[in-house]
C-alpha cells in the first residue's frame, strides 16, 4: 500500500486531499482519493487479459 497527497483544480476552484493505493490479491488495484473536508472517491481497476491486438 502507498499513501499520497494531491492538489489540483476543478472549474477554477483549488482542491486538495490525500489517498492511498493498494494492489489486491486478485491482481486488481484499488485507489482511494479523499478530498480535504469533503467526499471520497474509490477507483478499482483490473488488467484486461484479452489477447486481441489493438
Amino acid at each position: 500500500m502507498i499513501f499520497f497527497t494531491w492538489a489540483g483544480f476543478d472549474e477554477m476552484d483549488e482542491l486538495s486531499g490525500d489517498g492511498h493505493a493498494e494492489l489486491l490479491d486478485d491482481g486488481s488495484i484499488e485507489i482511494t482519493f479523499a478530498y480535504h473536508n469533503g467526499d471520497e472517491a474509490i477507483l478499482k481497476a483490473t488488467r484486461d487479459t484479452s489477447s486481441t491486438a489493438c
